[in-house]
């Protein structure tokens, strides 16, 4: 792909006579000068444009601030809840393990087994309140129940028969429904800690009255004889009012953010902070002591019970919240959209699933809490929209005398052409760096090629990569190598540097318009470029982007031929560290195309075999019209380079290939940097010795050019095709797709375009 781009002029042809112009142009060419004119007089239009303009970009302000808000409080809301399950689940685990270790004490492990071989175990005469065993168990448990906080106790036997009990009236009892779902898993060797259930035996509420149905819950641990079987269960009573549910309470945040915890049936397993607004809207009995726990069903009521509405169906009726039917499904997630609780206000809210323990935990806040900065925000966005809506008008005012200005000085500019000595004649092209004009200088009246840094770009690193592009090129006085003429600044803060002018052919179009070219001249073509190389070489200098597209064939004093090598953008230099910091190595740089495979693996390790590597493939280019690999993105063409050997020349291309020449070309392209010439020089004498090498004379340059030449004038050169892939080494590898093309520059040093240089050419 030719990187340069060609101005295309309008074909300008003779316009039609107005007897021939059809009524609809006639309509849309009035239309369009009644709307100039109309524009122009009727000034008070463009504040109205500036408003419209400024909705427009409110809305996306206001669409892109309320993502971030929304973003920001679904992290939040996840970090939260998940926060709270992790305390939950390490709580949990504390009690079971403490469990655990009572169910495997040496002497509690005993006296079970003494409980099992009761004749008449299970019955209230053999082990009643005065039970000799039932108060051993009740004194070996006692230390752990006060040091943990338990409140009772029970000990099953593997019919799930109550052998003892804190609670004297549960012992001898068997087949209570509230206890077979934890006896059955503990039974099948499992340890864990049921949810909250009403309790079947009288205890003590929150307020100190004793009562039958009170939120109790237990952990569980089976109990095993020596051959490991599972005997018996221990499960210990804990009070949900106190730790299970001051863990879930620490989600409280704001004025209505709130955590709890929900069953699979969806019934709230913790206490909700509404607790009295329930109470008010007849979700909560009207009684002393009323909490949520156990006696509220987490379901949506159809709307906002807050400001009057009431269902029409009993609780029981109404469907699941959206948070409590997904998470029963075993789904965790979050909504910042909003959605109904369990009192139909509009919450927010995050959420996830316990399967072990059958617990869903829910954060919620109300969405007016939750994006209140945004309406705050959206105040002071009006207040600024105001301001700008006057500052428009204000500044249309000025727009006028500064528009008058600006196109005085444009033209004053225009006019003037001038640039220090330099007088500016006609712009070549434009890169991401500058623009690049054809010149002459006041005094020597030689063309010369002007490179200015565009004025949006100047900065430190810019201004940095400039200057050091002309120092390493300034270095550099090989014939092959293009020449820098001067460099300055002007006293408005223009940067520029003067080259030497151009008027030739890159090889990258010499085989796109001519095709593949003979043996010889590619071996005069390419010992030029290794001239060129060996002296960059020698000053400690790597290229780093050598490619057709970067080395201009011209007709330069009579001598038909005579390379020039551009672009040293991109050079690195490989003995001095201050400018290896500079160049920002281990970074990929280059061009897909014609990157060794140490450019690409090990970037940082470059040196002169890799321009070999990419002359090699130049040459390989100018024998068959073809790059080295094909590929249809730059992670599979990187690939290729690394891992495929090339197709031989003489096997992709129509003509003959000698071996010599092609062993030469192959000899570039090795993987290995030891099994390729070990310096240009090197790689110019093997040039040297094919036996078509010096075969293409002056004559027959001079005759191809004078055959050519006139088809070399060509447009002026738009702005060249070398735009940068930013990113870092593993995602040029692989995640760059197909639509980039692979002759263009890959710098990721840096976010402006490389390979200005080439705009030297006419």
């Amino acid at each position: 792909m030719n990187p340069l781009k060609r101005f295309r002029r309008p074909n300008r042809a003779a316009k039609p006579p107005q007897a021939h112009m059809t009524w609809a142009s006639q309509s849309v060419s009035s239309t369009i000068t009644r709307t100039g004119l109309f524009l122009k007089k009727q000034l008070w239009v463009w504040p109205i444009v500036a408003v419209v303009l400024l909705s427009i970009v409110g809305f996306f302000v206001r669409h892109a601030i309320e993502t971030t808000i929304k973003g920001n409080v679904s992290s939040g809301l996840q970090t939260l809840v998940e926060l709270e399950s992790e305390m939950l689940v390490k709580w949990f685990a504390v009690q079971e393990s403490t469990a655990e270790s009572l169910a495997n004490d040496s002497q509690v492990r005993q006296t079970v087994y003494k409980l099992l071989e009761t004749p008449e175990a299970g019955t209230p005469a053999a082990i009643g309140a005065e039970s000799e065993l039932h108060r051993q168990l009740a004194t070996e448990l006692a230390p752990a129940l006060a040091a943990h906080d338990f409140v009772g106790f029970l000990l099953a036997d593997n019919r799930k028969r109550i052998l003892s009990s804190s609670h004297a009236s549960l012992i001898g009892q068997s087949g209570i429904d509230e206890y077979d779902h934890f006896l059955d898993r503990a039974l099948e060797g499992e340890t864990f800690v049921s949810t909250p259930f009403p309790s079947v035996v009288m205890l003590k509420n929150s307020s100190g009255q004793t009562r039958i149905g009170v939120p109790t819950m237990y952990v569980c641990a089976p109990v095993r004889d020596a051959s490991f079987q599972v005997v018996g269960v221990l499960a210990l009573q804990i009070p949900p009012e106190r730790e299970f549910t001051e863990i879930l309470q620490l989600g409280r945040v704001g004025s209505s953010g709130e955590s709890y915890a929900f069953d699979s049936a969806g019934v709230m397993i913790s206490n909700s902070r509404f607790d009295e607004e329930l109470i008010l809207l007849g979700l909560l009995p009207d009684q002393a002591g009323s909490r949520s726990m156990l006696q509220l069903l987490v379901r949506d009521p159809g709307d906002d019970m807050t400001r009057g509405f009431r269902p029409n169906v009993r609780r029981s009726q109404l469907p699941l919240t959206k948070l409590a039917a997904t998470a029963i499904e075993g789904q965790s997630g979050v909504d910042v959209d909003g959605y109904r609780d369990y009192r139909g206000v509009t919450v927010i809210g995050a959420w996830t699933w316990l399967p072990k323990y059958e617990i869903g935990v829910a954060m919620e806040v109300d969405s007016a809490q939750a994006f209140r900065p945004l309406v705050i925000l959206q105040r002071a966005f009006l207040a600024i929209y105001t301001l700008l809506i006057a500052s428009a008008i204000a500044i249309f005012v000025f727009t006028i005398i500064v528009a008058r200005l600006q196109r005085q000085a444009r033209e004053a500019v225009i006019e003037a052409q001038q640039l220090g000595q330099y007088t500016l004649e006609q712009k070549l092209g434009e890169g991401g760096m500058g623009v690049v004009y054809k010149g002459r200088h006041s005094m020597l009246r030689r063309p010369t090629a002007i490179k200015l840094l565009h004025a949006d770009k100047v900065n430190e690193g810019s201004i940095a990569r400039f200057e050091r592009e002309v120092q390493i090129t300034c270095q550099l006085n090989h014939p092959n190598t293009i020449a820098i003429y001067d460099y300055g600044r002007t006293p408005e803060g223009v940067f520029y540097y003067a080259m030497e002018y151009l008027d030739g052919i890159d090889l990258q179009q010499l085989v796109n318009q001519y095709g593949p070219q003979p043996e010889a001249r590619i071996i005069h073509i390419l010992t030029q470029i290794c001239g060129s190389l060996f002296e960059a070489h020698s000053n400690g200098l790597v290229h780093r982007d050598v490619k057709p597209a970067n080395v201009m064939l011209n007709r330069r004093g009579c001598q038909p031929d005579l390379i020039k090598v551009l672009d040293f953008g991109l050079v690195k230099a490989i003995d001095q560290e201050d400018r290896q910091k500079q160049s920002d190595d281990g970074m990929l740089t280059g061009t897909p195309l014609y990157m060794s495979p140490e450019a690409i693996q090990a970037p940082m390790t470059v040196d002169s075999s890799t321009d070999i590597y990419a002359v090699g493939a130049i040459g390989y280019f100018l024998l068959t019209g073809k790059p080295v690999f094909e590929a249809e993105g730059i992670a599979q063409l990187l690939q290729k380079h690394l891992e495929e050997s090339p197709v031989l020349p003489s096997k992709r291309s129509k003509i003959n290939v000698s071996a010599q020449l092609e062993d030469a070309i192959m000899g570039c392209l090795e993987k290995t940097r030891a099994k390729r010439p070990q310096t240009a020089r090197d790689l110019e004498l093997q040039l040297s010795r094919c036996q078509a090498a010096g075969q293409w004379t002056i004559e027959d340059g001079d005759r191809w050019w004078g055959r050519h030449e006139r088809g070399l004038q060509r447009a002026p050169i738009s702005t060249p095709n070398n735009t940068p892939i930013t990113g870092p080494l593993n995602a040029s590898l692989s995640g760059v797709g197909p639509m980039t093309p692979l002759d263009q520059t890959i710098d990721v040093t840096t976010n402006d375009e490389t390979g200005d240089d080439e705009d030297a050419r006419s």
